[in-house]
């Protein structure tokens, strides 16, 4: 996948565009799901049912960290791993990914949460 530079030009204005720049994959929003439910280690996002691979898991990371989403902070079981956390900007994705979430349980038959959220 091509890398995205923060400060390369917008393919169009369009808020809709530039947001699916960047969370638009297969995979971005999950690990941005992990967060909001507590994970915050390489080795949680990639034991996720979704099964990320590894390669790309690490390009995800370093694009929501380049993005201002995550950043890196220190592991809270209080070992050397480097840990991550959602950013305000971040925590503003939750309201996205409850209306996906919500979306996914009216409409697609056999779908569930895995944790229930609060509102």
């Amino acid at each position: 996948m091509k890398r995205l530079n923060p400060s390369s030009p917008r393919r169009s204005p369009c808020p809709v565009s530039c947001t699916l720049d960047i969370v638009g994959d297969k995979w971005t929003l999950l690990i941005v799901r992990d967060l909001l439910h507590g994970k915050s280690r390489f080795k949680d996002f990639a034991g996720s049912p979704e099964k990320i691979p590894s390669n790309l898991l690490s390009e995800r990371l370093e694009r929501l960290t380049l993005r201002g989403i995550i950043e890196q902070c220190d592991s809270p079981d209080g070992t050397k791993h480097r840990a991550y956390r959602l950013t305000k900007k971040g925590q503003d994705l939750k309201t996205t990914l409850v209306a996906l979430r919500d979306w996914g349980l009216r409409w697609e038959k056999g779908t569930r949460a895995m944790i229930k959220q609060t509102e």
